[in-house]
């Protein structure tokens, strides 16, 4: 592999931030176009146009050292259709004539003449050596042009047109940060049931398969390439020389990807992390009859996380032996890694990521199963934690380890324990740093608290591997004596505190009663006060729920910050389209103050009404009654503040009262959130009672 390196004539690299500029300026650009809808439609757009400009990027730098080396070189990309022809200059092709040049069977080229159209040109290449110009027509083939507008389309193309393909720190730049736009698009995918590895458990499954340079490598369900950028990353800390180069280059790595949108990316994801020519195939992996793949179709490592919960068509399932077939799409990909690893001078050998009821149904998976066991090695089980694919999917899952050669006598499990307290999320993923101690421990089967080893004569009739750990010891559990101490200490904390709110409970309720009902609007103002230029990233955004009032949003801030509404000590805030079900927030101290949509409505009290007391009248029942009813006939349900200002509530004249009644309120939440914790001590508690009483000996 002949190394990257900055030609003298090259204009000063990109710095991170100068090329995230220029990504977000093309994603702002694309926000215009009505052809594009979200990041599902943008992130692609940019992809294939940063592939095409990547493209001339590599042929330039090759055809410079062609000449220096006095060889005839052959480019990929003809004239008129390198992006040096049409996409670099400025004030080059634009408007229709660029959508036509670009989408159109036929159409006038950039020299004027009438020719084939550039994405039926790519569409066209072929090679009969399996050089680049396969990868560029594979690519081009399910790659759609939805942008409508040309002169943004241009200014798009102008905009990458900064970006330095042939610096090597550049591309390496350019890698991460197209990196953290996968991630947005698979949050976006999230949406469509498409749910991606996090690049933390990736890395860890790469560690423990270790792959050599020499093996060659499959991930029948590429995605966007996570596994196989893993895999190129640890095996070029591997090539030492120049043929090592060559070999991880061609021949090394192989995917498999059948959806157009992931297969793009997974091109692109590859040549950005230095892969010359990428070998991914846009065909179904489980097209082929199982019992027509031999030795030459096997490879020495498979490491994937395939899809689960589809339903395969019947002439896919056909594909499969006939008590075997089944329409889950992880037992059909189960079978197929395990027929496609290599049989020997090596045995081969795979890491897969399986839901529990892989390793838990009945009918055709105990047949999977008895296959697997039988025939082939199972290494480890690692039971990973709940929520890995959240917000996405609860459906808990497991990384297989297994190899050619059984069968399987014992079955070594490790579950990695989370830091105490945490639950996974969108926003709190999985760390690589909880999972690297257990690499080790799973690669040379070391059994502790949290590894275990389980004999195959131990498995019953169903094999079941879906098993839990039962080397948690009574003193690694809490013991029942003393989770029943603490279970009945904070019972009787939070029984304290309600038997004193009964005593209050009569009177406040009775004074709220009886006090003058009064508009919201006189005793309330709106405030529009907008963050302008003061804006800066570590501003706090808001977020209104339901359940917790002001919060952690879902989304993130949007293209103009600057129109952001102020929320200070003091103020309400609400989405308009759901404060009909509660939703809506209060700030209570400086501590929780920050900025909050543009489409909110944002309000403060007045003397003589206070804003705790307005929260709760508001998530009342009688609150909600009167919201509705101020909507009543709308096409769409919305409530601004012209509407909120005309909503009746009781106001107490005397503060105190309302102050007592917001405290009530507080305290009763309290216990409804500690009420809720309990429920899982509650659990714990019955666990260890059982545990004392029927588990006699831990075994190893």
């Amino acid at each position: 592999m002949v190394k990257l390196q900055l030609r003298k004539s090259d204009p000063p690299q990109s710095s991170a931030q100068e090329l995230g500029a220029i990504v977000k300026s093309c994603r702002d650009i694309m926000r215009k176009d009505k052809g594009l809808n979200g990041d599902l439609d943008r992130l692609p757009m940019l992809t294939w146009i940063m592939f095409l400009k990547f493209l001339d990027d590599m042929e330039a730098l090759r055809e410079t050292e062609a000449k220096i080396a006095g060889k005839r070189y052959r480019p990929s990309i003809e004239a008129p259709y390198r992006w040096r022809d049409w996409g670099a200059k400025p004030e080059g092709i634009t408007g229709p004539e660029l959508i036509a040049f670009i989408n159109q069977d036929e159409a006038v080229r950039p020299d004027s003449k009438r020719g084939a159209g550039l994405f039926a040109y790519l569409r066209s290449l072929e090679s009969a050596n399996g050089d680049r110009r396969d990868v560029i027509s594979r690519v081009f083939q399910g790659t759609i042009n939805r942008m409508v507008n040309g002169y943004l389309l241009r200014d798009v193309i102008n905009r990458v047109n900064d970006i330095h393909f042939d610096s090597k720190d550049e591309i390496h730049t350019l890698s991460h940060l197209y990196e953290t736009m996968l991630r947005e698009m698979r949050d976006a995918a999230g949406d469509s049931g498409e749910f991606y590895t996090p690049r933390s458990l990736v890395k860890f499954i790469v560690a423990v398969v270790n792959p050599r340079l020499g093996e060659v490598i499959l991930d029948p369900a590429a995605g966007t390439g996570g596994f196989l950028v893993e895999a190129f990353e640890h095996l070029s800390a591997q090539a030492k020389r120049a043929e090592d180069y060559e070999r991880l280059q061609r021949g090394t790595l192989h995917g498999i990807e059948a959806k157009p949108l992931p297969y793009l990316l997974c091109e692109m994801n590859l040549l950005l992390h230095g892969m010359e020519y990428p070998e991914i195939d846009p065909g179904n992996a489980l097209r082929f009859p199982l019992r027509e793949i031999g030795d030459r179709e096997r490879v020495d490592v498979i490491m994937t996380n395939p899809p689960f919960g589809g339903q395969e068509e019947k002439g896919i399932q056909s594909n499969f032996p006939e008590d075997k077939q089944t329409a889950e799409t992880a037992l059909l990909f189960l079978q197929l890694i395990m027929r496609k690893l290599r049989r020997s001078p090596k045995p081969g050998r795979a890491a897969v990521v399986v839901p529990n009821g892989t390793l838990s149904a009945d009918g055709v998976a105990i047949r999977i199963r008895e296959e697997l066991l039988a025939d082939f090695s199972i290494t480890g089980i690692v039971r990973l934690p709940h929520n890995v694919f959240a917000p996405y999917t609860d459906i808990k899952t497991n990384v297989l380890f297994f190899q050619r050669g059984g069968p399987t006598e014992e079955i070594f499990y490790c579950e990695p324990p989370l830091p105490a307290n945490l639950t996974l999320s969108k926003t709190k993923p999985l760390l690589f740093e909880w999972l690297a101690p257990y690499i080790e421990k799973v690669k040379r089967r070391t059994p502790d608290e949290h590894c275990w080893i389980v004999e195959r004569s131990n498995l019953g009739p169903e094999l079941n591997l879906d098993l839990k750990n039962p080397r948690l010891t009574l003193d690694q559990h809490q013991a029942a004596a003393g989770r029943m101490t603490l279970l009945v200490s904070r019972l009787n904390a939070i029984a304290d505190a309600t038997r004193k709110l009964q005593g209050d409970l009569e009177s406040i309720t009775a004074a709220v009663r009886s006090s003058r009902t009064r508009p919201l609007g006189e005793l309330t103002e709106e405030c529009d006060e907008r963050i302008g230029e003061n804006y800066e990233p570590t501003m706090r955004l808001l977020g209104v729920s339901a359940a917790e009032g002001f919060g952690d949003p879902k989304g993130e801030i949007g293209k103009d910050p600057t129109r952001y509404k102020i929320v200070r000590k003091g103020y309400l805030a609400y989405n308009p389209m759901r404060i009909n079900i509660g939703s809506i927030g209060v700030c209570t101290s400086d501590d929780v103050r920050g900025i909050t949509s543009p489409d909110y409505v944002v309000f403060r009290c007045l003397d003589g009404l206070l804003p705790e007391y307005v929260f709760h009248y508001l998530r009342s029942e009688a609150g909600r009654h009167e919201i509705n009813q101020k909507t009543k006939g709308s096409v769409r349900f919305r409530l601004y503040y012209k509407q909120l200002a005309d909503i009746p509530i009781p106001v107490p004249d005397d503060t105190t009262v309302q102050n007592r009644f917001a405290d009530l309120c507080r305290a009763l939440e309290d216990a409804r959130r500690g009420t809720n914790d309990l429920s899982t001590e509650v659990g714990a508690t019955l666990d260890a009672v059982r545990r004392e009483a029927f588990l006699a000996e831990h075994t190893r």
